[in-house]
């Protein structure tokens, strides 16, 4: 079982849940206004009943600010309302009606305490003219608190790419679900803290946030194998797999085998590499981890091909990504077992190349190629499944960049999918208790401070 999934809509697929509310019977003006009342609940509430600053643009998104402007002023907080243009939908103009006080120029507005930014959402496609741009940026510099509707204007809702230099929000309210941009870098960095606006329609995704995992906790008739037995292979530097081994026990793995490498850690069990061939045999090896510190050379091209050769579910990382461009990725997609790739940035435009759009579609694409579920790590990390299902992390600690940290997280992961939870199930666990022992490790940690904080970030989710 899994914890709530906050689902995550393109700008098409929100406007499609829009619609199909709609033909159910939910005006389009309601839908507007109940917009708008989340905006100044949230405009009011986190703003401290300061003034408020709402700057409109002259679509939806604009809308939705002449009606916060609107419940904001019955709430009886000073507002002013500037605006880049005049309403140009039938919806925003009638929105506009409904606010009676002044509207002001964009470009000589004077700044306010609390800014709301309602002037683009999820529908801008070209960079921001320099009349809104400049106005938008002076307006938030100068803010207290500043608020973005949907998505701060002047990025791509689906990519995550800025389309001109953006000021950062203190805040975004997404309005009905989570946008892309709302977790994709580098737009996720200029959305400050992200809540959903409830809009009274009903939301269906295969695209999910990472969600908290609710974990099994051993039974009275549990035993070392029944928990999961992990082989993890070393090669020209062992101290990444020896690294990788150690997550694995410690993310509750019942027995981990290190083949290759020994370890000083009397709970890893230290096999000779020549060894892997017959004992891969061993229906009870529930994950096989390749990759951490494999090397290239001919020899760790043998033991992929060995770990490929296997019905065992694999975890992939490392140098056996690039290993496996080729002969090696065809195999890999022919294979009925579980497998899970994690590469980082570098690592997956070795192995699927440069690709077309943004992060959450190449790995998609990704994923069907190597019939594997494809855990895109980076600033944002991305897992995707063959079948079309997608998790986006939230922002991690920035003190995971550094050497070891994806040892780390491949060894969790070859844990999760050991104790039997589905391929991308195991992937999301294993980003999810990697990131929170980050968390609980603090500032400056090491990668080993990360294995041993995962105890403590598995306790929750039992």
């Amino acid at each position: 079982m899994t914890g709530y999934y906050r689902p995550i809509l393109t700008a098409a697929a929100m406007r499609a849940a829009e619609e199909h509310a709609m033909a159910d019977g939910t005006s389009v003006d309601t839908l507007m206004d109940r917009a708008g009342h989340a905006v100044a609940e949230a405009a009011w509430r986190f703003g401290g009943g300061r003034p408020v600053l709402i700057l409109c643009g002259p679509g939806n998104n604009g809308g939705d600010g002449y009606v916060a402007a609107r419940y904001l002023s019955e709430r009886g907080v000073p507002v002013r309302v500037a605006a880049s243009a005049d309403p140009r939908t039938e919806v925003s103009i009638r929105a506009r009606q409904t606010w009676t006080g002044p509207v002001e120029p964009l470009a000589t507005v004077a700044p306010g305490a609390v800014l709301v930014d309602a002037l683009f959402g999820t529908g801008l496609t070209r960079p921001l003219d320099g009349t809104i741009a400049d106005p938008l940026a002076r307006c938030v510099a100068a803010a207290h608190f500043s608020l973005a509707v949907d998505v701060p204007s002047g990025m791509d809702a689906d990519s995550g790419a800025l389309l001109a230099p953006l000021p950062h929000f203190d805040m975004t309210i997404a309005l009905g679900a989570l946008k892309p941009a709302h977790r994709l870098q580098p737009a996720a960095a200029h959305c400050g803290a992200v809540i959903i606006g409830d809009i009274g329609i009903a939301i269906e995704s295969r695209w999910t946030e990472l969600a908290q995992p609710r974990l099994k906790a051993p039974g009275p008739l549990d035993h070392k194998y029944s928990r999961g037995l992990v082989a993890v292979v070393a090669g020209d530097m062992p101290g990444a797999a020896r690294l990788a081994a150690m997550a694995s026990a410690r993310a509750g793995a019942g027995y981990v085998r290190l083949y290759g490498a020994s370890v000083q850690a009397d709970a890893i069990v230290s096999h000779p590499v020549e060894a892997l061939e017959s004992d891969l045999a061993d229906a009870r090896i529930g994950a096989l981890l390749i990759g951490p510190g494999l090397g290239r050379s001919n020899a760790a091209r043998r033991l992929l091909a060995l770990a490929l050769a296997t019905d065992r579910p694999l975890v992939i990382d490392a140098d056996a990504l690039h290993l496996l461009k080729g002969v090696g990725l065809k195999t890999l997609a022919r294979r009925t077992a579980p497998a899970i790739l994690t590469p980082h940035g570098g690592e997956f435009t070795a192995l699927f190349g440069d690709g077309q759009g943004g992060k959450i579609d190449r790995t998609l694409v990704a994923a069907a190629r190597a019939n594997a579920v494809i855990v895109h790590k980076g600033a944002d990390t991305v897992a995707a499944a063959p079948d079309g299902q997608v998790t986006v992390a939230p922002p991690a600690s920035s003190w995971l960049s550094t050497a070891g940290t994806g040892d780390v997280l491949a060894g969790i992961t070859a844990a999760m999918l050991a104790r039997g939870l589905a391929p991308l199930a195991a992937a999301e666990a294993g980003l999810w208790l990697h990131a929170e022992a980050a968390r609980l490790s603090g500032p400056a940690f090491i990668a080993d401070d990360l294995a041993s904080n995962l105890a403590r970030a598995i306790a929750p989710c039992l």
